[in-house]
């Protein structure tokens, strides 16, 4: 049997904000005491309500593994959450 656990953990992201038709694009992250990693592509956006907080979730490949960056609106934070 297959143990599924899906991990969450803070990082810095590199973003660009503001082009075209795409409000942000994530471009790479940093895991603490990691090296960067490069997004390679962007799955799809979307947006979830936690309380008054809007939670801006990126579906991305990076590393040839899939994963979700979480972006809290309230607090500026962003989450790696691994699938």
């Amino acid at each position: 049997m297959e143990n599924n656990k899906t991990t969450s953990e803070r990082v810095e992201v590199m973003a660009l904000f503001g082009y075209e038709m795409t409000p942000c694009q994530p471009l790479s992250f940093k895991k603490r005491g990691e090296s960067e990693v490069e997004v390679t592509e962007l799955l799809r956006t979307h947006i979830k309500f936690v309380g008054n907080a809007a939670h801006h979730l990126f579906d991305i490949i990076a590393s040839h593994r899939r994963y979700v960056l979480e972006f809290n609106s309230t607090n500026l934070e962003w989450r790696l959450i691994t699938i």
